[in-house]
C-alpha cells in the first residue's frame, strides 16, 4: 500500500466525519478535502475536470442547477403557495385530514423536484396554516420531511442520491419511476397511517380555527398568473423531455438546462431572482465530493472494495441486495447520503458489471435503502436539516431526538417493505 493510498483513505475518513458531525461547513470540507486529494497527487486536472470516472459530474451538477432555476422562477408565481391553501381548505380545516394531504402532496411533489427545494416551499404555509389552527406545526413538518424522503425515492430528479446512481448506473428518469413508483407509492399511503398512530392524538378539531382556514382565499396567493402559466409548461416540457430522454438521447441534464433557459427567456425576471435561489453551495459540495471519491477511485481503492463485497456476497444475489438495502439504510441514518452513495455508487457498479442482470437490482436496493435510511435521524438527509432550521428561525424547534424518534419508526417499516418488494419482485 503506497502512501498515497494511506493518504488519501485519511483525507476521505476524516472529511467524512466532519459532515457527519457538520462542525464545519460541509462545502468547506469536500473543497478542502479535494484540494488536499490534487496536493498528494491522488488525481489531477484531466481527472478532476474531464474524466467520467474519476472526475466531477457534470451530469448531476447541471440537471440540479437547471432544476434549481426553474423552481427558483416558478416560485415567483405562487403556485406552491396556492397548493398548500388549497389542500387545508379541502380538508376543511381538520387538522389530521390537513396533516394527510400535506403529507401526500410533499411526497408527490418531491417526486417530480428534489426534496430540499419542496421543503422550503411547503414548510412556511404549513406554518401559516398551523398558527390559524392554533396546532403544534412539529407533526406537520416532521410529516412532510419524512413523506419527501419517501416520495423522492420514485424519481431519478426526487433525492439528490438517486442523481448519482442514474449518472453511475445510466439510468433515466422512467427507469426510476417503473421500478420504484410502485412500491413508494404503498410507502406513502402506509406513512399516512403511521402518521395518524404517532401524530393522531396531538390534533384537536377546533371549529373556530377551522373556520379562519376557510376564510383564506387561494386566488390571492397566485401573484404573477402570466408566469404561473408559463411555470407550468415548462416544467410540464422538463418532465416530458425526462419521460422521453431514450427516444430524443438527451440527457436530462441537457433537458433540465433547455427547460431552464426557456424560462429564463420566458420570464422576463431580473438576474438576482432567476439566480438568487440556486444553492450554489450544494453544487460546490457535489463537486469536492465527486473529487474525493474520483480520487479513490483513481488509486483503486474502490475497485478493491467491490472486488471484496463480490467475494463475500458470491452468486447470492438476493441476499446481497437485502444487505445492500439494509446496511445502506442504516449507514445512512448516521451519515448523510449523499456522500454515502457517492461512496458505494462506483462499488455498486463493479458488482452489477461482475454479476449481471441478476446483480441488477443492487441499484434499487441502494436507492431504496439510501434514501429510505436518510428519515432514521435528524441528519440522515439533507431535507431533514433543512426543515429543523426553519422550525427553529420560526420559534418552534424540533430536538435531535424528537425527530428521531419518529424518524426511526418510519424507517423500520419502510424499509423492511422494501426488502419484501425487491425480493419478490426480482428474485421470486
Amino acid at each position: 500500500m503506497t502512501w498515497q493510498i494511506v493518504a488519501a483513505v485519511a483525507v476521505f475518513l476524516v472529511a467524512y466525519v466532519l459532515i457527519a458531525t457538520e462542525k464545519i461547513s460541509r462545502v468547506t470540507v469536500t473543497l478542502t478535502g479535494a484540494a488536499l486529494m490534487v496536493l498528494i497527487g491522488a488525481t489531477d486536472g484531466d481527472g478532476v475536470f474531464f474524466s467520467p470516472e474519476t472526475g466531477i459530474d457534470w451530469n448531476v451538477i447541471f440537471l440540479l442547477l437547471g432544476m434549481m432555476i426553474v423552481v427558483g422562477i416558478a416560485r415567483h408565481s405562487g403556485m406552491f403557495e396556492f397548493l398548500a391553501v388549497w389542500a387545508a381548505k379541502a380538508a376543511r380545516g381538520r387538522p389530521f385530514l390537513i396533516l394527510a394531504l400535506f403529507l401526500l402532496i410533499t411526497g408527490v411533489v418531491s417526486a417530480l423536484l428534489d426534496n430540499v427545494t419542496t421543503i422550503l416551499l411547503i414548510a412556511p404555509v404549513t406554518l401559516l396554516v398551523c398558527q390559524r389552527l392554533a396546532v403544534p406545526p412539529a407533526p406537520y413538518l416532521i410529516s412532510e420531511v419524512l413523506a419527501s424522503n419517501i416520495g423522492g425515492t420514485a424519481t431519478l430528479i426526487g433525492d439528490p442520491p438517486n442523481l448519482i446512481i442514474g449518472s453511475r448506473a445510466g439510468l433515466g428518469f422512467s427507469d426510476f419511476l417503473l421500478q420504484l413508483g410502485p412500491i413508494i407509492a404503498l410507502l406513502l399511503a402506509v406513512q399516512v397511517g403511521l402518521a395518524w398512530l404517532m401524530f393522531g392524538r396531538q390534533l384537536r378539531y377546533d371549529a373556530e380555527r377551522a373556520a379562519q382556514v376557510m376564510s383564506l382565499r387561494e386566488r390571492e396567493t397566485i401573484r404573477d398568473p402570466r408566469l404561473l402559466a408559463m411555470s407550468l409548461g415548462v416544467i410540464a416540457l422538463v418532465l416530458a423531455g425526462f419521460l422521453t430522454s431514450r427516444l430524443t438521447t438527451l440527457d436530462p441534464a441537457l433537458v433540465a438546462l433547455l427547460g431552464a433557459g426557456l424560462l429564463v427567456l420566458l420570464s422576463r425576471l431580473e438576474p438576482r431572482q432567476i439566480f438568487g435561489d440556486v444553492e450554489w453551495e450544494t453544487l460546490l459540495f457535489f463537486a469536492g465530493l465527486f473529487i474525493m471519491v474520483g480520487a479513490l477511485v483513481n488509486l483503486g481503492v474502490i475497485e478493491h472494495l467491490g472486488n471484496a463485497a463480490a467475494d463475500l456476497i458470491g452468486d447470492h444475489w438476493a441476499a446481497g441486495s437485502a444487505g445492500l438495502l439494509v446496511g445502506s439504510a442504516v449507514l445512512s441514518g448516521i451519515v448523510d447520503n449523499i456522500p454515502f452513495v457517492a461512496t458505494l455508487a462506483p462499488v455498486t457498479q463493479n458488482l452489477v458489471a461482475s454479476g449481471g442482470p441478476d446483480a441488477h437490482p443492487l441499484w434499487w436496493a441502494l436507492a431504496l435503502g439510501a434514501d429510505l435510511g436518510g428519515n432514521a435521524t435528524a441528519v440522515g438527509a439533507s431535507a431533514n436539516v433543512v426543515m429543523l432550521g426553519i422550525a427553529k428561525r420560526n420559534g418552534h424547534p424540533i430536538s435531535f431526538w424528537e425527530f428521531t424518534k419518529y424518524g426511526l419508526i418510519t424507517t423500520a417499516v419502510t424499509v423492511t417493505l422494501s426488502v419484501v418488494y425487491i425480493l419478490l419482485r426480482y428474485y421470486a
